[in-house]
């Protein structure tokens, strides 16, 4: 979500109701599967926006290549247990700890 109010305040948020259960898991030290693109493409819009306002390319580029890793991940078939519902063939099914570093490994290339 992007909330902007009228004097120009962004808010960028991904929220989850599963979230909180796989944070009482992961305590626990069990592994959990939650998708975090949402999480990830919050942070990304804010990036991007921030990079924006303080004319900061870089930023906006680093916005970009992790949106762009994001996605690759996703389409090359590596994905968390919600994610693996999709029609994508040739799937793994993976942990977020191991999504995350599939997303850094496709960023790494990015950058």
């Amino acid at each position: 979500s992007v909330l902007v109010s009228p004097d120009g305040v962004y808010e960028y948020e991904a929220a989850h109701g599963t979230v909180q259960r796989h944070y009482y898991k992961y305590l626990k030290g069990e592994s959990t599967s939650t998708n975090s693109v949402a999480t990830l493409f919050a942070w990304t819009g804010a990036f991007r926006k921030r990079g924006e306002m303080d004319n900061l390319p870089e930023l906006i580029h680093y916005a970009d290549a992790l949106e762009k890793a994001t996605v690759r991940t996703i389409e090359e078939g590596v994905m968390t247990g919600d994610l693996a519902l999709s029609s994508i063939e040739n799937k793994k099914k993976v942990d977020t700890e191991t999504f995350l570093k599939e997303i850094e490994k496709r960023l790494r290339e990015e950058l």
